[in-house]
C-alpha cells in the first residue's frame, strides 16, 4: 500500500479529552443536538454543524456548511487546536474492559482505494457521502478516520510496540470508558521504517467509515480535474485519513436494524408471512432478544418480542449466507417491502451497543425492530476478497474511534483555518 505520515491540527494535550468526540454518524440529527449542548466545545460541533441550527433549518444548507469551517477555525485560534507541521505517524491504543487494540493513523492513497487494494464490503447512501463531500470541501479537511484493517505482518507489529515505549502524547478515557492512548512518531528513522514496512502490506479492509472514504474519493477526483497537468499525485487531496489495525484485535458487535412500519400487516398478518418466508416464530415475550447464534433473530413488534429462527439449509456463498443478508432477503424486502435498503428513509440502524430498549424506543407501537447476531471479521473479509459488498451496516465496530484528535487538511484553497482571511 501507498502510506504516508501525515501533518495535521490536533488538540493541546490537556484539552484532548474534553474536544474529542464519538464519530459523527453514531447520532441522529436530535441526539447530536443533546451532546453537543451537553459537552461545550466538543468537536461534534464541527462534525455535525446543524446542531448550532433550530430543528427546521435544512441541514444540508452552505450556512451549515460554513458554520463548521468557521468553529474550526475559531479551536484553532483560540488554541484549541495545535498546527503539527511535522510528517508523523501516530499510535493510537484503545482499551476497554479487556480489548485492546493498536493502530497507525497515516494517509493512505485514494488510487488503492479505487483499484481495489484497499478493499471495501459495504454500499454507500448516496447522500451521506455528498455530507462528507460537503463537510470537507466547506472545512478544506478531513475530520474523521477511517478504521482499516489488515491481514498482521509481524515485523510492522513490533515497530508498532517498540513506539510505544515512549512518553505518550494522549492518554486519557472518553465518556463510555474507553483509555484513548496515542504516541507520536516524528523521528524521521522510525517515520521511514513504518512507512516501507506499510508498504509491504498488500491489501486492507474499510471496516469503518465507507462513506468518509468515498468522500474522500469525490473530492480527490474533484480538484484533480480543476487542477489538470497541475496535479502531481503527492499532493493531500491524493489520500485519506485513516486508522489501520491488525485485523484479529478488532471487535465486532451486531447492528441491528429498525422499520418505521410493518408494510400495513397486522400482527398476525406479519407472523404468517415470517412463516412463509422459512422463518420459525416464536411466542410474545417481554424479555428482550439478543441471538447467541448465526440464523437466529430477536424481533421487537406489537409490544412484545419474539425470536425467528432460520429453517432449512443456509443460503450457499460468502454473501447470502449471511444473517444480515437472510433478513434482507427473507424478511426486509419480501415482508415488509423495504427493497433498497441503502436508501430507504423507513430503515434505520442501530448498533447493539445502544442497548435493546433503544431498540424498543425506535420502532414504537407502529414500527419493528431487529436484534443480529453479528457478522464476524472472517466473514467480512472473506466477501471483500470476492470483491462482494455486504448488506450496508452489516458491521458495528466497537470501540469506536474519536473525532478531533487529527484534522487533516486537504485542500490547499485559502482558509480562516489557517488565518488567511477573516471569518464572516
Amino acid at each position: 500500500m501507498h502510506v504516508e505520515p501525515i501533518t495535521c491540527y490536533r488538540p493541546r494535550p490537556e484539552r484532548a479529552q474534553e474536544f474529542a468526540a464519538p464519530p459523527y454518524d453514531v447520532f441522529d440529527r436530535s441526539g447530536a443536538a443533546a451532546y453537543v449542548a451537553a459537552h461545550p466545545g466538543t468537536f461534534l460541533a464541527v462534525d455535525r454543524p446543524e446542531t448550532a441550527f433550530p430543528t427546521d433549518h435544512d441541514p444540508c444548507a452552505d450556512d451549515v456548511y460554513a458554520h463548521a469551517h468557521d468553529l474550526l477555525a475559531e479551536r484553532v485560534a483560540d488554541g484549541t487546536l495545535l498546527r503539527d507541521g511535522t510528517p508523523c505517524f501516530y499510535l493510537w491504543r484503545l482499551r476497554d474492559a479487556g480489548h485492546e487494540q493498536t493502530g497507525i493513523v497515516a494517509a493512505f492513497s485514494v488510487d488503492d482505494y479505487t483499484n481495489g487494494m484497499i478493499r471495501r464490503h459495504e454500499l454507500t447512501r448516496p447522500a451521506k457521502v455528498e455530507d462528507r463531500i460537503r463537510h470537507i470541501s466547506a472545512t478544506c479537511c478531513q475530520t474523521g478516520p477511517v478504521l482499516l484493517a489488515y491481514q498482521g505482518n509481524p515485523v510492522l507489529e513490533a515497530l508498532v510496540e517498540a513506539a510505544k515505549a515512549a512518553e505518550p502524547l494522549y492518554d486519557f478515557k472518553d465518556g463510555s470508558g474507553v483509555r484513548h492512548t496515542v504516541w507520536r512518531v516524528a523521528r524521521p528513522a522510525a517515520v521511514e521504517s513504518l512507512r516501507l514496512m506499510m508498504e509491504h502490506v498488500d491489501r486492507a479492509y474499510i471496516a469503518d467509515g465507507h462513506h468518509r472514504a468515498a468522500a474522500a474519493e469525490r473530492v480527490c477526483r474533484s480538484i484533480r480535474t480543476d487542477e489538470g497537468d497541475h496535479c502531481s499525485g503527492g499532493e493531500a487531496y491524493n489520500y485519506f485519513l485513516g486508522a489501520l489495525f491488525p485485523v484479529g484485535q478488532l471487535s465486532v458487535r451486531a447492528y441491528d436494524r429498525v422499520v418505521s412500519d410493518t408494510n400495513g400487516l397486522d400482527e398476525a398478518s406479519l407472523v404468517e408471512a415470517l412463516s412463509a418466508a422459512g422463518l420459525s416464530v416464536g411466542e410474545r415475550r417481554t424479555e428482550p432478544v439478543e441471538p447467541s447464534e448465526r440464523g437466529r433473530f430477536g424481533m421487537y413488534a406489537f409490544g412484545a418480542w419474539r425470536e425467528l429462527a432460520l429453517e432449512g439449509p443456509r443460503p450457499e456463498g460468502a454473501v447470502a449466507g449471511l444473517d444480515v443478508s437472510v433478513l434482507q432477503d427473507r424478511v426486509l424486502r419480501p415482508v415488509l417491502g423495504v427493497d433498497d435498503p441503502t436508501d430507504d428513509p423507513r430503515v434505520t440502524y442501530v448498533g447493539r451497543v445502544a442497548g435493546t430498549a433503544e431498540l424498543e424506543r425506535r420502532a414504537g407501537e407502529r414500527g419493528v425492530a431487529f436484534s443480529l447476531f453479528p457478522t464476524t471479521t472472517r466473514e467480512l473479509v472473506a466477501a471483500a476478497d470476492e470483491g462482494l459488498t455486504l448488506p450496508p451496516k452489516s458491521t458495528w465496530f466497537e470501540p469506536k474511534l474519536l473525532s478531533g484528535l487529527f484534522v487533516r487538511r486537504v485542500n490547499h484553497r485559502e482558509s480562516i483555518i489557517d488565518g488567511t482571511r477573516r471569518a464572516r
